[in-house]
């Protein structure tokens, strides 16, 4: 593969999300060919390009997607050989596996240390309204690196994990500068730029970096920051400020945890073994039950809000279906427990919420709770005051503390 200036234009004078480590690789591979001391091509002309959608799946259903290598918007013709990944191909193989009715859950199998800005957030944003619309459990996993703009990424999972010697980070922008005019006057060459506009020709290799240039690059660079740093913060639940006292440091495994940057220090293989367990207790907690009524509980008692708040970890982007869906179980969830609070029965609403629990699952233990009572009596005096038995219009918690006690 003999284009050279094609890489060249996608690394010199671009802002990119790549750790520093990887970014002094790159550079120290492309400087010798570029200014000729070495000639070799990169890699062989007949490499074929990364398949991006490999999807691995586990028995439990967990599909593994891999995000491996320098992250590139396109990554053309280049092949695996040349260590890149396209963000599509990530979002097409994440997109497959939310879609494949036999699969349960995504673990993002993370080993990047970043790579270009362009298209990742639209990824980021991919990936959060393909969670919202499917509902399956995302996770990654640092397994050896989650850096920078692959951060970006392994951050906006439900949980991180990462390997002992595994490292997370690198919240930061950089662009690169290539001056080559020192060079090109020991060549005895001179480059003349004939243009229109006063910044078409900013930051060119031939010229040194202009003041004006220089401070364009700046504000481009710090915007960028600002939206990575906004990203990580909401996803990982810190204050931005938390965020930027990081100033673009490596965190390797327990360091990471302690950070606040991952949740667990664990393999690849103790994700899948945590998230299968996860899989289990939801399949006992939430059995298959029929579609909740379209009239809710709190819109027959009128004491719950029928619009409540959907919690945050449930992001709810252009789909009004699952939007109105989700508000209606929230809020007969929510109605549930301030009848259960009443009767002296304890339910977090946002707990049941997070772990999917279906209202009429909830209410059945309630139910239950109440049934084991010794004294049902005491259950329905402890019932709002004036509430009138046996209407259409009472809650069935109440209800069936009634029937209990006429039993006696």
């Amino acid at each position: 593969m003999h284009d050279l200036p094609h890489l060249a234009a996608r690394l010199y004078g671009a802002p990119l999300l790549l750790a520093r480590s990887k970014l002094d690789v790159i550079l120290g591979a492309l400087a010798p060919r570029m200014d000729g001391r070495m000639a070799l091509p990169l890699v062989g002309d007949d490499d074929g390009p990364l398949d991006g959608s490999t999807i691995q799946v586990t028995p439990d259903g967990i599909a593994i997607v891999p995000v491996i290598g320098t992250l590139v918007a396109r990554s053309g013709y280049l092949g695996a050989a040349s260590g890149l990944t396209a963000y599509p191909d990530i979002a097409d193989a994440i997109e497959a596996a939310a879609t494949d009715p036999s699969i349960r859950a995504i673990l993002l199998d993370v080993d990047s240390s970043g790579g270009e800005v362009g298209g990742l957030f639209d990824l980021v944003d991919h990936i959060q309204a393909i969670r919202s619309q499917c509902g399956k459990p995302i996770w990654a996993v640092a397994d050896e690196a989650a850096l920078s703009a692959a951060y970006a990424i392994a951050c906006t999972a439900d949980r991180l994990y990462v390997t002992q010697t595994g490292e997370v980070g690198s919240i930061g922008v950089v662009a690169v500068h290539r001056d080559e005019s020192g060079a090109d006057a020991q060549a005895g060459l001179a480059w003349s730029f004939v243009h229109a506009g006063a910044a078409k020709v900013d930051g060119n290799p031939h010229q040194p970096l202009s003041d004006g240039a220089r401070a364009c690059l700046q504000a481009d660079v710090d915007a960028l920051y600002g939206r990575f740093v906004d990203l990580v913060a909401i996803c990982r639940k810190k204050p931005p400020e938390a965020i930027r006292a990081t100033e673009a440091a490596v965190y390797r495994g327990d360091q990471a945890v302690a950070a606040g940057l991952a949740d667990k220090v664990g393999t690849l293989r103790v994700a899948l073994a945590d998230l299968g367990a996860v899989l289990a207790r939801s399949s006992i907690s939430s059995p298959v039950l029929p579609k909740p009524k379209e009239t809710t509980m709190s819109e027959q008692t009128g004491e719950i809000p029928v619009i409540a708040a959907v919690p945050q970890q449930l992001p709810i982007q252009g789909n009004a279906d699952l939007e109105q869906r989700l508000r209606a179980e929230y809020s007969e969830i929510s109605a549930i427990a301030a009848q259960a609070a009443r009767l002296g029965v304890a339910i977090d609403p946002a707990e049941a919420m997070a772990k999917g629990i279906r209202p009429e699952a909830l209410r059945r233990t309630v139910l239950d709770q109440l049934a084991e009572r010794s004294d049902a009596a005491d259950v329905v005096a402890a019932a709002p005051a004036g509430a009138a038995p046996k209407t259409e219009t009472e809650s069935p918690i109440v209800r069936r503390a009634r029937e209990a006690a006429s039993r006696k």
